[in-house]
């Protein structure tokens, strides 16, 4: 098995399609951003908590007994997740139920467990 990715045999640079690839390169703050947002998806806890509020909204306390976690620990990962604007809140009396931000939210980790599955 080879541990390095194939070079070119022959120095040849094809410019225009590094000019198209630098026209559609976005700004290094939306890459950061980027970068940033797909970090949080990279603790299996938090996407856990993504796939419970796939079914419906939840409680902490819904939460934490679905997942066998605390309540503190499960209102951690929800502050991160809500930092990042992929889950929502609303309160309800003294209950704080809380979903998925959007569909976005759906999209990327369905095109995710589809890449993983393949």
């Amino acid at each position: 098995m080879e541990k390095h990715a194939q070079c070119c045999d022959e120095q040849c640079v094809h410019t225009e399609l590094v000019n198209k690839v630098l026209d559609e390169l976005p700004d290094e703050d939306a890459l950061y951003d980027l970068a940033e947002l797909f970090k949080v998806f990279g603790d299996s806890t938090r996407v856990r908590i993504l796939f419970a509020l796939f079914e419906s909204e939840l409680c902490v306390c819904d939460l934490s007994e679905a997942l066998d976690m605390t309540q503190s620990a499960i209102s951690h990962q929800l502050q991160i997740l809500r930092t990042n604007k992929l889950v929502k809140s609303r309160r309800e009396g003294k209950q704080i139920y809380y979903s998925l931000a959007d569909e976005h939210v759906v999209t990327i980790i369905a095109q995710g467990l589809n890449h993983i599955l393949e």
